[in-house]
């Protein structure tokens, strides 16, 4: 079975479409969605309505979570003040003009989704908000994959694709029972993978084209996809519904832009 993984639309319709049009052209069987259906992008509604029309099962993101809970689920941080009130005026403007039935669905979505032994979440199997970065400790990635127990893991989040094999794991557990000297058992884990679907509406990895992955079940082939759209588009919908214009520059850049604090510690206070 051939599968396609989409992730991170963020109200980019134009995007959507470009990236629906590709998986038809290579006859995908079946489509996963990891989430952030919504937030920075323009067109939330027709996003949600597209991916409900074609019944594509789909996890809940943290921009989809924060649309249902309110600011106080968010849980992530901000490189500085003005990053945290741009994301904050993302929110307020995706709050307003979201539509009642496009919330509920939002509520519907589950963390999870399994099909055989493939995991499909957004950020990470802990939460939403958890990155799981491409160089992240090779024992914390498989202790990632190993909670889910599956073989092969799927997020986005990152807004960057990648394809990270864990061969050979190694784990040691050490037992220390009271009056008693530490007993140690090891053992080695199979292949595992992590396939980072990167994003639809919003890509990180230098160019404005959006990314998905194609997967298949009987081989484990995996391509990564880089799909050319109108994102000039999208960029001046961004600003014409007056949306922070740092939104439009980074998605025609296809880099994320924060202004750096002096304060590296500095905290989301949403």
């Amino acid at each position: 079975m051939k599968l396609a993984v989409i992730s991170c639309i963020h109200g980019n319709y134009e995007a959507l479409n470009a990236v629906l049009s590709d998986i038809d052209d290579h006859q995908a069987d079946q489509i996963y969605c990891l989430g952030d259906l919504v937030g920075y992008g323009p067109h939330p509604n027709a996003v949600v309505e597209m991916i409900r029309s074609l019944d594509i099962p789909t996890c809940q993101g943290c921009w989809d979570e924060d649309i249902v809970e309110g600011l106080n689920a968010c849980e992530c941080s901000y490189p500085s003040q003005l990053a945290e009130q741009r994301g904050r005026q993302a929110h307020e403007w995706t709050n307003q003009v979201i539509h009642p039935e496009v919330r509920d669905y939002l509520a519907t979505l589950p963390l999870t989704l399994r099909q055989d032994n493939l995991c499909f979440v957004h950020g990470s199997p802990n939460s939403q908000h958890e990155y799981l970065l491409q160089d992240m400790d090779g024992f914390v990635a498989l202790e990632r994959v190993l909670a889910t127990e599956a073989d092969v893991l799927f997020c986005g989040h990152t807004h960057i694709p990648y394809v990270r094999q864990l061969n050979h794991g190694k784990l040691s557990v050490s037992i220390q029972q009271p009056g008693q000297s530490a007993q140690s058992q090891q053992f080695e884990a199979p292949l595992k993978s992590i396939i980072n679907a990167g994003s639809v509406g919003e890509p990180r990895h230098g160019r404005p084209n959006a990314t998905y992955v194609i997967y298949d079940t009987e081989t484990a082939a995996t391509t990564l996809r880089e799909v050319p759209y109108d994102y000039q588009k999208t960029c001046a919908d961004i600003i014409e519904k007056g949306l922070p214009p740092v939104f439009a520059w980074r998605l025609a850049q296809g880099l994320e832009f924060a202004e750096r604090a002096e304060d590296p510690e500095h905290v989301c206070q949403r």
